[in-house]
C-alpha cells in the first residue's frame, strides 16, 4: 500500500505555492515544518483531544473521559488506514509500540512513577487503554516522517549494535528500579553507536542532512513539551507533581533513550531506508 495520490498532489501544490512566492531556503524551511506537522498527524489529534475533553468534560457524564480518549483513537487509527494515510506495514509498527508502551505503563504506574488519576471503564491495573496510544502516535510519527521525507540513514551501525543498545534502554526503564540506574552508559552508548550516522533527507529536490543524535534530542524536546500538555491537562501525572508544574527536564533523557527504542523498532519492521555504507545513493528529483 503506497500513499494516496492526492496527498502526494496535495504535498507537491503546497511546495510550489511556497517556492512561488518565498526565498528557496525560506520555502524549503516552511514546507519542513509543515510536512513535520502532517507527519506527527495522529500525534497532534490526541493532543488537541486530551485538550479539548478536558476543557468539556462533566464528571457525571455516562462516558468517561479516559474512555472517550481511548475510542477516539481508535476511530483515528481506523480511519488513517482506511484513507491510506498509514501504510499497514506502519499500522505493525504501532501495534509494537502499543504493547511495550502499554507493558511499561502498567509496570511504572505500580511502581508510582506517575499515576492516572481519573476513572474509567478501559482502565486496566490503573492504567487507561489509551495510553498505549501515546506511545503509537510515537510510532507512526516515526513511520510516517521517514516515508514523507524519503529518509535514509547511513552509514548506518551495524544491526545487532542498534538492537543490544535498544533492549538494554528498554530493560534500564525497568530494572533502574532495583539495580543502579546506567543511563549515562546508555547516552555515551548512543553516540557511540550512532555518532557517524546522518539522517539524509528530502523536503523536495534536495538532499539534506543531520546527525541522527541531533534529530534523536530535537524529537524528545517536542515530546517533552507533549508531556507537559498531559500533566497541565491533569490527564496523568507524576509522583510529587502537581499540574501547574512543569515536568522535570530530566524527562528529556528518558524520551531522547525511549527514542532509540522506538527507531529500531521501525526497522525491526522495515530496513529499506538504512545504508551500512557511505552516503546513500541519489534519489530521482521529484516530478
Amino acid at each position: 500500500m503506497i500513499q494516496r495520490p492526492e496527498t502526494r498532489s496535495l504535498e507537491r501544490r503546497m511546495g510550489d505555492w511556497a517556492r512561488a512566492r518565498l526565498p528557496y531556503a525560506v520555502a524549503e524551511l516552511v514546507m519542513f515544518v509543515l510536512k513535520q506537522g502532517w507527519a506527527c498527524l495522529f500525534g497532534g489529534l490526541l493532543l488537541v483531544a486530551i485538550i479539548g475533553t478536558k476543557l468539556v468534560w462533566q464528571p457525571g457524564w455516562p462516558l468517561a473521559r479516559y474512555d472517550a480518549l481511548f475510542l477516539f483513537a481508535i476511530g483515528i487509527q481506523a480511519l488513517f488506514l482506511w484513507q491510506k494515510l498509514e501504510t499497514w506495514e506502519e499500522a505493525r509498527v504501532i501495534l509494537l509500540f502499543h504493547l511495550t508502551g502499554t507493558a511499561m505503563e502498567w509496570f511504572k504506574v505500580s511502581a508510582g512513577s506517575w499515576a492516572y488519576p481519573e476513572p474509567g471503564f478501559f482502565k486496566l491495573m490503573g492504567v487507561p487503554l489509551f495510553s498505549g496510544f501515546m506511545y503509537a502516535s510515537v510510532g507512526s510519527y516515526m513511520a510516517r516522517v521517514i516515508r514523507i521525507f524519503e529518509m535514509r540513514f547511513a552509514p548506518y551501525p551495524p544491526f545487532w549494535t542498534t538492537v543490544l543498545l535498544a533492549a538494554a534502554i528498554y530493560v534500564n526503564f525497568f530494572a533502574h528500579h532495583f539495580l543502579p540506574d546506567i543511563r549515562w552508559g546508555l547516552f555515551a552508548a548512543t553516540l557511540l553507536v550512532y555518532g557517524r550516522t546522518r539522517i539524509w533527507f528530502r523536503i523536495h529536490d534536495h538532499d539534506w542532512w543531520m546527525p541522527l543524535p541531533l534529530a534523536a534530542f530535537l524529537s524528545s524536546l517536542a515530546l517533552w513539551v507533549a508531556e507537559n500538555v498531559g500533566t497541565a491537562t491533569g490527564t496523568w501525572l507524576y509522583s510529587g507533581q502537581t499540574p501547574d508544574r512543569l515536568v522535570s527536564f530530566a524527562k528529556l533523557g528518558s524520551w531522547y533513550l525511549l527514542l532509540y527504542v522506538a527507531f529500531v523498532t521501525v526497522t525491526l519492521v522495515s530496513r529499506s531506508a538504512l545504508y551500512p555504507k557511505g552516503r546513500p545513493v541519489q534519489i530521482s528529483p521529484r516530478q
